[in-house]
């Protein structure tokens, strides 16, 4: 019978030593700790805590405690790694105030399901990247196997790391690329399956560094991601290198000397970008109001005039200061602007007294496009636009809405799924963007409702020609004091950056304030408290181009998602050659 196959390495010296099987076990078992931590750091890479630097590293780290394994388990700890980033970061669902029908978990069902399936993306990418094997070479002859790594590896080295240096040079920068263009092509399904949810991108985490994120204005947000992931990738190759290799005092350096190049050269984009900005004569003053009503109350219908009286006395003293325009939030008006006989007469006069412009969120009503019963109505989440006079000039539906917040999916065939969410009903969705043109101040917006601001693809579509700048407004209201405000912002202002146009936030209880054209936070709402949070108005002058000209479009705005779907095609092909 032959013997079974030895296991060795050689240590520094060149002498084959065979592994310990002890040492191997203790490293195999803590590679779920190293995953929950990656995981853990990278969602400390977002907002609250918000150190970018750790999204350089948690993908490296997350790859690394998967690097070699086969199959199912690479699966399972990126599986567990994505699991603690999501649970961790999105932890402000558990904040949501509803009594979900007496089911026991209540608002934690809806973070723990939601988690769940996001961690399935994190897992994927793992698990395709970290199948990364070491050649294998038989010493002693043919009946002792030896399983040895090039060059002077030490004991505790698991299967897998050796499997990356052992490639060429570039074979290691070729898989350094396709794991970042994987990582972005998870991102493009993301933001478009079961009607997207693009939520703490990786690149968003990125968004103070104002130089790095220019680049946004060629490829999207996800441009940062894939540098992200391409230096994270590049510093588990270079650490390896020297971890492995140490005779070898510089090789490092080749692994991570082309990924910094490039990084150095969108910085000094960025410079150029933010050099270039001139300023502008040309601004339109507004008030934005931010009412910071609990969720509760909004629910209460017994309150709704109370809540609406205390929305106009905020206005009326924002409106002391004269400005050209007023903004509400989502979900500021309690009932339906155009058709309630209390709020519309309150609305028109409080426009007309003043003489301003108002752009407001409030549900909206129609019939159906399609045969129907009488008096069967269509609902939507919508913004109107009021001129001076008084009337209701444009209305917008919002396009993209909350699953299981504003629509049940598949509830006609599987009615029991509305017992498990916090709406009784739902919205139907808008089908096309509509511009807001203020006429006699010849100023052109666009609105965005809730997290529409996350989607790049829709805020592009919203952003033509001759937009001045673009307007969200929404109601994180559902979930207090919290990281969400945050995170939201985070990722609204890289709309910004991408089509070269200020954005204006209103929200209920934050982040309200405006971004420049280049993703800077201009102006943020605080409290007496300091706080983002509470009620108040701000007072803000937005930069507008001079009179009978236009912006600049950026490269992406012309051009769209270009790199995602370029990043879609390179991970298409990689696993194409992967199967064969």
């Amino acid at each position: 019978m032959r013997k079974a196959p030895k296991l060795a390495f050689r240590d520094f010296s060149g002498k084959l030593r065979p592994v310990k099987h002890a040492a191997a076990s203790s490293l195999i078992q803590s590679r779920y700790p190293l995953a929950i931590v990656a995981g853990l750091l990278l969602a400390a890479s977002f907002p609250k805590i918000g150190i970018a630097g750790l999204a350089w590293v948690a993908p490296a780290l997350m790859l690394a405690a998967a690097l070699g394994k086969r199959g199912a388990e690479s699966f399972r700890i990126g599986y567990v790694a994505g699991l603690a980033h999501y649970l961790a970061s999105l932890y402000w669902l558990l904040l949501i105030p509803y009594r979900w029908h007496s089911i026991p978990l209540g608002p934690a069902a809806g973070w723990l399901s939601l988690s769940a399936y996001l961690a399935l993306y994190p897992a994927t990418w793992v698990w395709l990247v970290a199948r990364v094997h070491s050649p294998r070479s038989t010493v002693h002859g043919p009946q002792s196997t030896v399983h040895s790594l090039e060059g002077a590896y030490p004991c505790w080295l698991p299967e897998g790391f050796g499997g990356v240096l052992a490639r060429s040079w570039g074979q290691r920068t070729l898989w350094t690329i396709s794991g970042a263009a994987l990582w972005v092509a998870l991102e493009m399904v993301v933001v478009r399956l079961f009607t997207g949810f693009p939520w703490n991108l990786l690149g968003s985490s990125q968004y103070q560094m104002v130089p790095l994120i220019q680049i946004a204005s060629i490829t999207g947000a996800y441009g940062i991601s894939f540098l992200v992931v391409w230096v994270s990738l590049s510093l588990l190759s270079a650490g390896l290198m020297v971890v492995l290799r140490p005779t070898l005092r510089s090789a490092w350096i080749g692994e991570i000397i082309l990924p910094l190049v490039v990084v150095a050269l969108v910085f000094n984009f960025g410079f150029r970008q933010l050099a270039g900005d001139s300023p502008s004569d040309r601004k339109l003053r507004l008030c934005l109001i931010q009412p910071s009503i609990p969720q509760t109350l909004i629910w209460d219908t017994s309150r709704d005039r109370e809540r609406f009286g205390d929305l106009i006395h905020l206005s009326e003293q924002a409106l002391t200061s004269h400005p050209d325009l007023l903004v509400w939030p989502e979900a500021a008006v309690p009932s339906y602007a155009r058709w309630d006989t209390n709020t519309y007469p309150a609305i028109t006069n409080l426009v007309c007294q003043y003489r301003t412009w108002l752009i407001l969120g409030s549900d909206d009503l129609g019939l159906p496009a399609h045969p129907a019963p009488a008096n069967e109505y269509e609902f939507y989440n919508a913004s109107f636009l009021v001129n001076p006079a008084g009337e209701f000039v444009s209305r917008y539906r919002k396009r993209n809405l909350v699953v299981f917040g504003e629509y049940i999916p598949l509830v006609r065939w599987l009615p029991f799924v509305k017992w498990f969410t916090p709406i009784e009903g739902g919205f139907t969705p808008g089908d096309c963007p509509v511009p807001f043109t203020l006429t006699n101040l010849n100023v052109k917006t666009s609105t965005l409702i809730c997290f529409e601001d996350t989607f790049p693809h829709l805020a592009r579509e919203c952003a033509e020609d001759d937009t001045d700048f673009l307007v969200n407004l929404t109601n994180n209201g559902w979930f207090g004091e919290s990281a969400a405000q945050w995170q939201h912002a985070a990722a609204a202002l890289f709309r910004a950056v991408e089509n070269g146009l200020p954005l204006v936030r209103c929200s209920n209880n934050g982040l309200t304030g405006w971004v420049d054209a280049h993703g800077r936070l201009r102006q943020i709402f605080r409290d007496d408290r300091g706080t983002v949070y509470g009620a108040g108005f701000l007072t803000a002058e937005i930069p507008l181009p001079a009179a009978g000209e236009r912006r600049a479009p950026t490269f992406y705005h012309r051009h769209g998602d270009w790199f995602g779907w370029a990043c879609v095609g390179l991970a298409g092909i990689m696993l194409v050659f992967r199967r064969k």
